[in-house]
This record gives C-alpha cells, sequence and structure tokens, in this order.
C-alpha cells in the first residue's frame, strides 16, 4: 500500500512530464529583509522561528509557487556545524519539512532542499568522498523519511560534491521521488572552477538523477543561454532558477535589480526553449514568482494545475502604453526634437526659505536656459525636499526643472509614492541616481536605505509609465516621468561604467547626464562607447573656482582635470581671477563639446549663478 507522501512523489513525477512546474523564489533574501541578520543560522528558524519561515512560504504559494523548498539549504552536519547546531540535523530538517506543508497544504509540492557542505572534498581538501556522501545521506534521510515529494540539490559548483550528493539522495529517495541537481555558473556558462557547459552538462546527465538545471549564478540572460546549450548534451528535462541579476554591492548590502517585469520576460523564454521547473534564487520574491506563474499559465492553459484558491492577474495585459517622450515635458520635446538644451543646476537651501534660488532660477530663465537641475540630497547633506523646491522654480521662476532622486533615503514603498506624487505635481524630469552614502556628509551615523540602486530606481520608474506598481499589478492610470540617468565619462573602471550604462538603458533610461568633464579625450572615448544606445547625452560642465577646487575634484571626487587646466588655475593670484579663468575653461569645455553632446548641465558654484550663465554664451545660437 502506498503512502501518502509515495502518492505525491509519483503525482509530482507524472505533472512534470506533462507540463511545466513552477518553483519558489528565494528564502534567505526575504528572511533577510524581514531582519534576520546575515550571521544567523537560517535553517535554525525552523525551530526558534517556525511562523516566519511559514508566512514566507504561505506568500510563495499565495504567489503561485508549485514547489515549496524547505528552509534546510544548509542544515547539513558540516555546515549546522559551524553553528554549533551539528547535533540538529534530523530536527531541522524534519522541521522545515513540517512548516513547508503546512503552508503547501494541497497546494504545492515540497522539496527538500539541499545545498554544498560548505567545505573542500578531495582531492582539493581534507573531506573525502565517503564523509561528502555520508553527510549528504544524513540529510536526504531526514528530508524523506519527514514526507517530501522531491528533492532539490542546488547551487553546487563542485562536480565531485555533487555526484555525492546524487548518489547519496537517490540512496534516500528509492527510484520513485524525482531529484534535481542544480550547478551554479559564471557570465560564460562555465562552473566557477572553469569547467565548460558541454563537460558538466555531460557528468550530470550520467548521474542518477531526473532533472538537471541551473540556479543561483548571474541572472536569467546567462541562465537562458547556458541551458539552450545544456539541451544540445542532455535530453533530461532542465530546470532554471536564476538570481534576480547580478547582486550590485551598496553601501554593504548585496542589491538584486532584474524586476518582476523582466525575470517573467525572461521567463517566457525559458519556456519556449523547453525548461519544465522554473523559480528564482537570491532576490527573487513572491512578487517575481507571480509573474513567472502568469507566463506559465499564458503558454499552457489548458493543462491541470494544481488547484490554487488565489488567482493573479495577468499583470503585464493592464501594462499601458507609454507616453512618448516628447509629450512627457517641455525638456522631452526639445531632446526628442534633437535640440540642444542646457541645465544650470541649483542646490536646495539649507532652510526653508527658497527665495534666492527661486530669483536663481529666474535669472536663468531670462537668459535662456531650459531648465534648472536640482540635487536631492548633495553631499548626504540636509536640505529642503529637491521636489518641492522644483515645484516651487516652476510654479514661480516660469522655467521648468529637473528633479535629482536617490535611493539613498527611500525603500521601495516610499520611491513609489514619492514619484507618483512628483507626477501628479507636475514635476515631470527626473534623474536617477544612487545617493551618496550618509558617511560622506554631517550626518555619517544616518542609517542608509538603498532597497534598489539607480537601475532598480529605472525600473521602478518605468513600470510607474506603464501604469503598474513594482510587483506589476495595475494602478489604473499611469505616470508620464521623463527617465534621466547619471553617467561618469572619468570613469577608473570603465567596463563596470559601460555595463552599468547599458543596464540602465535597458531599465528605460531617456537621457544621460554625466559627471563634470574636463578632459574631452575621456569624453570622445565614452562617447564612442555608448553610441549604440542612441540616447541623448547632457554633458556637466563645471566651472573651478580655485585651484584649491580643482585639486578637490581630482582628490575626493576623482574627476580627472588635465594638467594644462591645473596649471592655469594654478597662476592665478587672486580669487576674482581665479573665478574668471575657471569661466574660461568652462567656457572652451562648453564650445568643443557642442557638436558631440545634446546639451550641457552648468554648475552654479557656491550660489554663483552668473558664473554659469556666463559659461552659457559659449552655447552659441541654438
Amino acid at each position: 500500500m502506498e503512502t501518502p507522501t509515495a502518492t505525491r512523489a509519483l503525482e509530482f513525477r507524472e505533472q512534470l512530464s506533462r507540463r511545466v512546474v513552477v518553483a519558489d523564489g528565494a528564502m534567505g533574501t526575504v528572511l533577510y529583509s524581514r531582519g534576520v541578520f546575515i550571521n544567523r543560522c537560517f535553517d535554525e528558524l525552523n525551530l526558534s522561528s517556525p511562523d516566519l519561515v511559514r508566512q514566507i512560504h504561505q506568500e510563495y504559494v499565495k504567489a503561485g509557487a508549485e514547489i515549496v523548498e524547505t528552509n534546510t539549504y544548509g542544515a547539513s552536519r558540516l555546515r549546522l556545524g559551524a553553528f554549533g547546531l551539528g547535533e540538529k540535523v534530523r530536527d531541522i530538517n524534519r522541521a522545515g519539512v513540517r512548516i513547508a506543508r503546512e503552508a503547501a497544504k494541497e497546494q504545492a509540492w515540497v522539496a527538500g532542499a539541499v545545498g554544498p557542505l560548505g567545505v573542500r572534498i578531495e582531492p582539493l581538501g581534507p573531506t573525502s568522498f565517503a564523509e561528502a556522501r555520508a553527510a549528504f545521506r544524513e540529510q536526504t534521510d531526514a528530508l524523506v523519511e519527514a514526507g517530501v515529494d522531491l528533492l532539490i540539490l542546488e547551487t553546487f559548483a563542485n562536480l565531485d560534491e555533487l555526484r555525492e550528493a546524487a548518489a547519496a539522495a537517490r540512496e534516500s529517495a528509492g527510484k520513485d521521488m524525482v531529484i534535481v541537481a542544480q550547478v551554479t555558473i559564471d557570465d560564460f556558462g562555465h562552473l566557477p572552477g572553469g569547467t565548460d557547459t558541454a563537460t558538466f552538462t555531460r557528468e550530470m546527465d550520467a548521474m542518477p538523477v531526473d532533472v538537471i538545471g541551473l540556479n543561483c549564478s548571474v541572472g536569467p540572460k546567462a541562465t537562458l543561454e547556458t541551458l539552450e546549450v545544456m539541451m544540445q548534451y542532455s535530453a533530461k528535462p532542465m530546470s532554471a532558477m536564476p538570481n534576480a541579476g547580478v547582486p550590485q554591492r551598496v553601501e554593504g548590502r548585496n542589491m538584486y535589480l532584474c524586476s518582476p517585469e523582466y525575470m517573467s520576460q525572461y521567463a517566457r523564454r525559458m519556456l519556449w526553449a523547453g525548461v519544465k521547473i522554473i523559480g528564482g534564487c537570491c532576490g527573487t520574491t513572491p512578487e517575481h514568482i507571480k509573474l513567472i506563474r502568469s507566463e506559465t499559465r499564458s503558454l499552457q492553459p489548458k493543462q491541470k494545475k494544481l488547484s490554487v484558491t488565489v488567482e493573479e492577474p495577468q499583470s503585464k495585459a493592464h501594462a499601458l502604453p507609454g507616453v512618448p517622450v516628447a509629450q512627457k515635458s517641455k525638456l522631452g520635446a526639445k531632446l526628442a526634437a534633437g535640440k540642444f538644451v542646457a541645465f544650470v543646476e541649483i542646490l536646495p537651501p539649507r532652510g526653508v526659505d527658497a527665495s534666492r534660488e527661486i530669483a536663481g532660477a529666474k535669472l536663468c530663465a531670462e537668459h535662456g536656459i531650459d531648465c534648472i537641475n536640482v540635487p536631492d540630497g548633495p553631499r548626504a547633506s540636509a536640505r529642503l525636499s529637491a521636489q518641492v523646491t522644483c515645484q516651487l522654480i516652476q510654479q514661480h521662476a516660469g522655467i521648468e526643472a529637473v528633479n535629482h532622486f536617490c535611493c539613498r533615503d527611500r525603500n521601495i514603498l516610499g520611491i513609489q509614492s514619492e514619484l507618483l506624487g512628483a507626477h501628479t505635481a507636475g514635476v515631470r524630469n527626473l534623474i536617477c541616481i544612487t545617493g551618496d552614502p550618509p558617511r560622506m556628509g554631517a550626518y555619517p551615523d544616518a542609517t542608509a536605505v538603498f532597497d534598489v540602486d539607480a537601475i532598480g530606481l529605472v525600473n521602478i520608474v518605468n513600470n510607474l509609465n506603464h501604469g503598474l506598481d513594482i510587483g506589476g499589478n495595475p494602478m489604473g492610470s499611469q505616470t508620464a516621468l521623463l527617465i534621466g540617468v547619471g553617467a561618469n565619462p572619468g570613469a577608473l573602471n570603465m567596463d563596470e561604467e559601460i555595463r552599468r550604462f547599458d543596464w540602465k538603458v535597458e531599465a528605460g533610461a531617456e537621457y544621460i547626464v554625466t559627471q563634470p568633464v574636463f578632459d574631452l579625450d575621456l569624453l570622445e572615448k565614452f562617447m564612442r562607447r555608448i553610441e549604440h544606445a542612441k540616447v541623448p547625452v547632457v554633458c556637466g560642465i563645471w566651472p573651478l573656482t580655485s585651484f584649491r577646487n580643482a585639486e578637490f575634484m581630482v582628490n575626493e571626487l576623482r574627476v580627472p582635470v588635465p594638467d594644462e587646466y591645473m596649471e592655469r588655475m594654478r597662476r592665478v593670484d587672486s580669487a576674482e581671477k581665479a573665478r574668471e579663468e575657471g569661466v574660461a575653461i568652462a567656457s572652451e569645455m562648453t564650445a568643443r563639446v557642442r557638436h558631440m553632446v545634446q546639451g550641457v548641465q552648468l554648475s552654479a558654484p557656491f550660489g554663483r549663478y552668473q558664473m554659469a550663465l556666463d559659461v552659457a554664451e559659449a552655447i552659441g545660437p541654438r
């Protein structure tokens, strides 16, 4: 007589042969976002915080996950031993299965998650193959005894270690239970040790597992490309559970920037390619899984599915067409028409009196400047809200404003609220930036948020422009925000700068504003490397005020200043002559870049607006 567990294991095998099955997303990412410190043993939470783990499982089931992985990725004796928990292998794994089953009920299958041991095995380390297999067998025995429906071996980088894990899993599970084996790869589709796709696929194909695939790794693009190659060397069903992009290190935190919308687009491509199990790894959330599930439903609507009590909306069908750039703002119309534009940067006031800033903006309007560019908490300082400053300038100075919008001070809820507010208040032009960390300002102990960086922020704005919130849910209306981003032609690591530039454009950037430029050669090289993007570029121009100011540019802001200009600033013998020389250098740069870019952003150092206007004369007729 078959047990309920054996019946469900066979049911899963039968369903897998007929259709695509959707797995859940990250557990650790969500635990961390809810205040669990990274140095905690996440697996032990099965014993100390079962309600928290159960709630996350339930959110994935509600989002449409049909496979729920147990919170046991690191629950082997060797990994638990690092936390002094080596004797709790059985308890932690059995608790993980029980919690997952309570959340899944009859709506999803429960998969026992097994990760690498966290030690080097022979010939690279002291742990023997036999010891490794024994450690895996202890964990898989506990998972199978507790009633899992399948086993998932994930994030393996070493084929020898995966071979021992697969053998142990098959010994525990018997012949009927499905075992999924997944490795992690680099940008080129190789294992971290360098093993190429063809080689590791052939070896995985020979292992006693039913499904092979990829998880974690470097995001959906590399995952898809590698899976397409794997399918040439194995006829086994394939699984894909990628990270939400390549993690970006921001203020000590790993940020995963692929939006649910972006992940779901790649999910569709993976389904077309023939992937049979699809889900997510680090950085993915229930919002990502919800849209991935929507894609599977749209591609196989007539297939039998597990009963799910919550129906998800087909969010992508409700995405509204974006408003054309030319209709978003006066600036958008000028950029779309190919006109040369000029910004002047005006900092928000430190207090509540913005009369000086408004007067400066009026002066700029009288001199034909197109927009006032308002930084958001520059140098991590406390000033009047950039958005409110933009509103005051637009209301009282008769000139359009460009609102810097930084991620440092807002979580993803605040970001969306403020963007909706900016649109409603008539502030339609943005420059999306990550923001200076608090340690650079007067309040180094202030908390930095950084839920996303500039790339993730562009994704959020682009979603709002199509009438969707960050989860892909339709809002019933849309914003018409002009999306600008920053770039640095003088970056030390130009390859990384170009990669980030491309990600910003892919996310939806509509124009670029550069850091201050003094070295024309660097600007020319930068422009050649981004010419494929066909996005308007506005060049930053900064009139130097002194030799000390030039040194600050070079040493503090890492902005290259040619020796010729440094020498010219060094030779002047008074503050007034230094400002005149700074204006002369900036005017020369403005005239020289006129044919290369579609605009200039002129800084007004220390509130000296006339310096910026003097430089603007070098633009000539427009």
